[in-house]
Protein backbone atom coordinates (compact mmCIF):
# COMPACT_ATOMS: atom_id res chain seq x y z
CA UNK A 1 0.00 0.00 0.00
CA UNK A 2 1.36 3.45 -0.92
CA UNK A 3 2.22 5.94 1.82
CA UNK A 4 -0.65 8.19 0.70
CA UNK A 5 -3.10 5.30 0.83
CA UNK A 6 -1.86 4.25 4.26
CA UNK A 7 -2.30 7.77 5.62
CA UNK A 8 -5.84 7.89 4.22
CA UNK A 9 -6.57 4.50 5.79
CA UNK A 10 -5.10 5.64 9.10
CA UNK A 11 -7.24 8.75 9.06
CA UNK A 12 -10.30 6.66 8.31
CA UNK A 13 -9.56 4.30 11.18
CA UNK A 14 -8.94 7.21 13.53
CA UNK A 15 -12.32 8.65 12.59
CA UNK A 16 -13.97 5.27 13.13
CA UNK A 17 -12.46 4.88 16.59
CA UNK A 18 -13.22 8.41 17.72
CA UNK A 19 -16.84 8.24 16.57
CA UNK A 20 -17.44 5.04 18.53
CA UNK A 21 -17.96 2.53 15.75
CA UNK A 22 -18.55 -1.05 16.87
CA UNK A 23 -15.66 -3.44 17.33
CA UNK A 24 -14.47 -4.62 13.90
CA UNK A 25 -15.86 -7.99 12.90
CA UNK A 26 -13.79 -10.70 11.31
CA UNK A 27 -14.16 -10.97 7.57
CA UNK A 28 -15.48 -14.50 7.16
CA UNK A 29 -14.00 -16.57 4.36
CA UNK A 30 -15.98 -18.00 1.51
CA UNK A 31 -15.74 -21.78 1.05
CA UNK A 32 -12.04 -22.45 0.42
CA UNK A 33 -11.33 -23.22 -3.20
CA UNK A 34 -8.36 -24.64 -5.00
CA UNK A 35 -6.77 -22.40 -7.66
CA UNK A 36 -8.70 -22.66 -10.90
CA UNK A 37 -8.82 -20.96 -14.28
CA UNK A 38 -11.37 -18.58 -12.81
CA UNK A 39 -8.94 -17.63 -10.04
CA UNK A 40 -6.21 -17.04 -12.58
CA UNK A 41 -8.55 -14.82 -14.56
CA UNK A 42 -9.47 -12.86 -11.47
CA UNK A 43 -5.81 -12.38 -10.65
CA UNK A 44 -5.24 -10.61 -13.96
CA UNK A 45 -8.41 -8.56 -13.68
CA UNK A 46 -8.60 -4.95 -12.54
CA UNK A 47 -11.38 -5.82 -10.08
CA UNK A 48 -12.16 -8.67 -7.73
CA UNK A 49 -15.10 -9.36 -5.45
CA UNK A 50 -14.68 -9.74 -1.71
CA UNK A 51 -16.06 -13.29 -1.89
CA UNK A 52 -13.46 -14.26 -4.51
CA UNK A 53 -10.68 -12.63 -2.52
CA UNK A 54 -11.63 -14.44 0.70
CA UNK A 55 -11.81 -17.72 -1.16
CA UNK A 56 -8.37 -17.13 -2.67
CA UNK A 57 -6.94 -16.12 0.71
CA UNK A 58 -8.24 -19.36 2.24
CA UNK A 59 -6.52 -21.37 -0.47
CA UNK A 60 -3.28 -19.40 -0.16
CA UNK A 61 -3.08 -19.56 3.65
CA UNK A 62 -3.70 -23.32 3.86
CA UNK A 63 -0.05 -24.27 3.13
CA UNK A 64 1.08 -21.79 5.78
CA UNK A 65 -1.26 -23.34 8.35
CA UNK A 66 0.03 -26.81 7.47
CA UNK A 67 3.65 -25.67 7.81
CA UNK A 68 3.06 -23.99 11.16
CA UNK A 69 1.32 -27.10 12.47
CA UNK A 70 4.25 -29.24 11.32
CA UNK A 71 6.83 -26.82 12.71
CA UNK A 72 5.20 -26.65 16.15
CA UNK A 73 4.38 -30.35 16.45
CA UNK A 74 7.45 -31.07 18.59
CA UNK A 75 8.88 -29.06 21.50
CA UNK A 76 11.88 -26.87 20.63
CA UNK A 77 14.35 -24.63 22.43
CA UNK A 78 14.12 -22.12 19.60
CA UNK A 79 12.18 -18.86 19.92
CA UNK A 80 9.77 -19.20 17.02
CA UNK A 81 8.08 -16.27 15.31
CA UNK A 82 5.85 -15.47 12.36
CA UNK A 83 6.19 -12.13 10.61
CA UNK A 84 2.98 -10.72 9.16
CA UNK A 85 2.24 -7.80 6.88
CA UNK A 86 -0.91 -5.89 7.91
CA UNK A 87 -2.94 -4.29 5.11
CA UNK A 88 -4.89 -6.93 3.17
CA UNK A 89 -2.81 -9.64 4.85
CA UNK A 90 -4.10 -9.56 8.43
CA UNK A 91 -6.69 -6.77 8.15
CA UNK A 92 -9.23 -6.39 5.34
CA UNK A 93 -8.23 -2.84 4.49
CA UNK A 94 -9.29 -2.80 0.83
CA UNK A 95 -12.89 -3.92 1.25
CA UNK A 96 -13.47 -2.39 4.70
CA UNK A 97 -11.31 0.74 4.95
CA UNK A 98 -13.22 2.18 7.93
CA UNK A 99 -13.49 -0.89 10.19
CA UNK A 100 -10.53 -2.95 8.89
CA UNK A 101 -11.73 -6.33 10.25
CA UNK A 102 -9.46 -9.32 10.65
CA UNK A 103 -9.29 -11.88 7.85
CA UNK A 104 -10.73 -15.07 9.34
CA UNK A 105 -8.30 -17.75 8.07
CA UNK A 106 -5.31 -15.55 8.92
CA UNK A 107 -6.70 -14.81 12.40
CA UNK A 108 -7.19 -18.55 12.93
CA UNK A 109 -3.61 -19.30 11.86
CA UNK A 110 -2.24 -16.57 14.13
CA UNK A 111 -4.26 -17.76 17.12
CA UNK A 112 -3.16 -21.36 16.58
CA UNK A 113 0.48 -20.34 16.27
CA UNK A 114 0.42 -18.17 19.37
CA UNK A 115 -1.26 -20.92 21.38
CA UNK A 116 1.67 -23.14 20.39
CA UNK A 117 4.34 -20.72 21.56
CA UNK A 118 5.00 -18.75 18.37
CA UNK A 119 5.48 -14.99 18.66
CA UNK A 120 3.40 -12.85 16.30
CA UNK A 121 5.37 -9.95 14.86
CA UNK A 122 3.78 -7.40 12.55
CA UNK A 123 5.97 -5.44 10.14
CA UNK A 124 4.20 -2.70 8.23
CA UNK A 125 4.96 0.21 5.95
CA UNK A 126 2.49 2.25 7.98
CA UNK A 127 4.09 5.14 9.82
CA UNK A 128 4.86 4.32 13.42
CA UNK A 129 3.10 7.40 14.83
CA UNK A 130 -0.19 5.54 14.31
CA UNK A 131 1.09 2.41 16.06
CA UNK A 132 -1.49 2.73 18.89
CA UNK A 133 -4.32 2.76 16.34
CA UNK A 134 -2.81 -0.14 14.41
CA UNK A 135 -2.25 -2.17 17.58
CA UNK A 136 -5.83 -1.53 18.69
CA UNK A 137 -7.21 -2.66 15.32
CA UNK A 138 -5.12 -5.84 15.34
CA UNK A 139 -6.07 -6.68 18.93
CA UNK A 140 -9.77 -6.10 18.31
CA UNK A 141 -9.56 -8.37 15.26
CA UNK A 142 -8.28 -11.23 17.43
CA UNK A 143 -4.50 -11.02 17.03
CA UNK A 144 -1.99 -11.07 19.86
CA UNK A 145 0.59 -8.40 19.03
CA UNK A 146 3.95 -9.47 20.41
CA UNK A 147 5.76 -6.83 18.36
CA UNK A 148 4.64 -4.10 15.96
CA UNK A 149 7.20 -2.49 13.70
CA UNK A 150 6.17 0.53 11.62
CA UNK A 151 8.27 3.01 9.71
CA UNK A 152 9.53 6.23 11.21
CA UNK A 153 10.01 9.26 8.97
CA UNK A 154 13.64 8.36 8.36
CA UNK A 155 12.59 4.99 6.96
CA UNK A 156 10.64 6.72 4.16
CA UNK A 157 13.93 7.30 2.34
CA UNK A 158 14.57 3.58 1.78
CA UNK A 159 12.54 1.11 -0.32
CA UNK A 160 9.76 -0.72 1.52
CA UNK A 161 11.32 -4.09 0.74
CA UNK A 162 14.63 -3.04 2.29
CA UNK A 163 12.85 -1.73 5.38
CA UNK A 164 10.96 -4.99 5.83
CA UNK A 165 14.06 -7.10 5.25
CA UNK A 166 15.97 -5.03 7.83
CA UNK A 167 13.17 -5.54 10.33
CA UNK A 168 13.31 -9.32 9.89
CA UNK A 169 17.06 -9.18 10.44
CA UNK A 170 16.46 -7.29 13.68
CA UNK A 171 13.89 -9.88 14.73
CA UNK A 172 16.51 -12.60 14.16
CA UNK A 173 19.02 -10.54 16.14
CA UNK A 174 16.57 -10.73 19.05
CA UNK A 175 17.05 -14.49 18.98
CA UNK A 176 13.92 -15.47 17.02
CA UNK A 177 13.71 -18.06 14.27
CA UNK A 178 11.20 -16.76 11.74
CA UNK A 179 9.36 -19.86 10.61
CA UNK A 180 6.98 -18.05 8.25
CA UNK A 181 6.76 -14.66 6.60
CA UNK A 182 3.26 -13.86 5.32
CA UNK A 183 2.27 -10.95 3.09
CA UNK A 184 0.31 -10.06 -0.01
CA UNK A 185 3.05 -8.16 -1.81
CA UNK A 186 6.48 -9.29 -2.93
CA UNK A 187 8.02 -6.36 -1.05
CA UNK A 188 6.73 -8.08 2.11
CA UNK A 189 8.47 -11.32 1.25
CA UNK A 190 11.60 -10.82 -0.84
CA UNK A 191 14.94 -10.48 0.91
CA UNK A 192 15.06 -13.75 2.81
CA UNK A 193 15.35 -14.15 6.59
CA UNK A 194 12.45 -16.59 6.99
CA UNK A 195 12.22 -20.36 6.70
CA UNK A 196 9.16 -20.15 4.46
CA UNK A 197 7.29 -17.33 2.73
CA UNK A 198 3.59 -17.37 1.88
CA UNK A 199 2.02 -14.87 -0.50
CA UNK A 200 -1.63 -13.90 -0.33
CA UNK A 201 -3.34 -12.50 -3.44
CA UNK A 202 -2.88 -8.88 -4.43
CA UNK A 203 -4.26 -9.14 -8.00
CA UNK A 204 -1.36 -7.37 -9.65
CA UNK A 205 -1.30 -4.60 -7.06
CA UNK A 206 -5.04 -4.01 -6.78
CA UNK A 207 -4.97 -4.96 -3.08
CA UNK A 208 -1.67 -3.34 -2.26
Amino acid sequence: MSTKAKLIAAAALTAALTTGLATPAIAAPATPAQPTAAVAAATSSSTVTEAQWLSDVSAAIAPAAAYVQQRTAEPTDQKLAIVFDIDNTTLATHFHPFTMPGIAPVVQLAQYAHAHGVALIFVTARLDFIDPITRHSLSEAGYTVDELRGRDFGDLFEPVQQFKTNQRIQVEDEGYTIIANIGNNWTDLNGGHAEQTFKLPDYNGLLS
